[in-house]
Formats: C-alpha cells, sequence, structure tokens
C-alpha cells in the first residue's frame, strides 16, 4: 500500500457514490438543477485519480504488481458503473450500449491475466488509452447535456437521443481498440489458444 494505490483506491470508493447521488439526490438535499454540477465534480476528481495515481507511481518510484492490476480494473469499475448509472432516469441510455464496454474489458482482462499467468506480459496500447479518454470525455458530455435538460431547456427524449449518440461513439471506438489490441498481440492469443487446445487434446 503506498499513496498511488491509495489513489486508484479512492477512485473505485467514489464509483458508488455517483451512483447514489444520481440515484438519490433528494436524501442528500441535491436539487435537480443542482445535481449536474455535484456528478461534475465527482466525475473530474475520479477521472484527476486516474491521473495521480499513474504519476504518483513512476514520479515516486511506487510502481507495484498490486498497482498494475488495481488501475485497469479501477477504470473499468468506475467507468463501465458512471455508464450503467446513465441507463437510469433522466438520462436512460439503452443497457444494450453497455454490454459493448463490458465485453471488450472483459474479454481483454481475461487475455492479459492469461498471459501473465504464463509469464508473458501484454503491454498496454496508445488505443487503450486514447479509449479511456473517449470514454471520459463522453462521460462529461452525458452530465452537461443534464444541465439544459434540469433548466427545461431539452426534453428527455432529446437528452436520450444526444446521450445514446455520445456514448455510441465511444462504444464504436472501444470495439475498435479491442481489435487493435487483439491483432497486435495476435501471435500471443494464437499461443494461449494453441496450449489451450493441447491440454484439452491430452
Amino acid at each position: 500500500m503506498n499513496i498511488a494505490t491509495s489513489v486508484t483506491l479512492l477512485r473505485i470508493f467514489l464509483t458508488p457514490i455517483f451512483l447514489f447521488v444520481y440515484l438519490e439526490h433528494p436524501l442528500f438535499g441535491i436539487s435537480s438543477a443542482g445535481l449536474p454540477y455535484v456528478l461534475l465534480v465527482l466525475l473530474g476528481i475520479s477521472e484527476l485519480s486516474d491521473l495521480g495515481d499513474g504519476y504518483l507511481a513512476r514520479r515516486y518510484n511506487q510502481v507495484t504488481d498490486l498497482g498494475k492490476v488495481l488501475d485497469p480494473m479501477a477504470d473499468s469499475i468506475s467507468r463501465i458503473s458512471v455508464f450503467l448509472t446513465f441507463t437510469q432516469a433522466p438520462v436512460n441510455l439503452p443497457i444494450s450500449l453497455i454490454f459493448v464496454f463490458m465485453c471488450r474489458d472483459s474479454v481483454i482482462s481475461t487475455l492479459r491475466t492469461v498471459c501473465a499467468l504464463k509469464g508473458f506480459t501484454l503491454a498496454a496500447r496508445t488505443s487503450g488509452k486514447i479509449k479511456a479518454v473517449v470514454q471520459a470525455v463522453a462521460a462529461f458530455i452525458v452530465v452537461g447535456l443534464m444541465i439544459p435538460h434540469s433548466l427545461g431547456y431539452l426534453s428527455a427524449s432529446d437528452l436520450r437521443m444526444w446521450s445514446t449518440l455520445t456514448v455510441g461513439v465511444a462504444a464504436v471506438y472501444t470495439v475498435c481498440s479491442g481489435i487493435e489490441y487483439l491483432y497486435t498481440n495476435r501471435k500471443y492469443v494464437l499461443k494461449v489458444l494453441t496450449t489451450t487446445q493441447t491440454k484439452e487434446a491430452a
């Protein structure tokens, strides 16, 4: 446990807070008009922690195996949870869209874990880092769209339409980044599949 890991854990801790504030904001004394601004703050802290933990780990030489596991896990948990939260009113994203993010992260995480167990590490790709930025921007846009909606300038149907379009773009890039990752690491993928088939045959 170190400072960088603590920041990563903070990101995981913020995930249920974002969900509860979104769904139960009247319990916290937050009006519908004030909700988007509170969500923007929570989302901003979460994304800053994503930048901060990596910087702190490198700056203070605190790169650990635990951190390498927790960081991508925290990214998946926080961003997928945010998009799942948006499937509820007032945004009402179609839940089928969220499965794109879940499937991509599940496949890549499983592949990286299996490869690690077999003694070779799959490096992070630039496309994966861009994917994180695209997803973060999409989340900020959706929360931003909630502001004119809360003020009566954007209808519920338009909020849902523009939010779905925004997250849909992020979903398309998420799939593309996953395909690029698998293609770039295809020799490792083939090695894993070949090893698995050999064991099954034996």
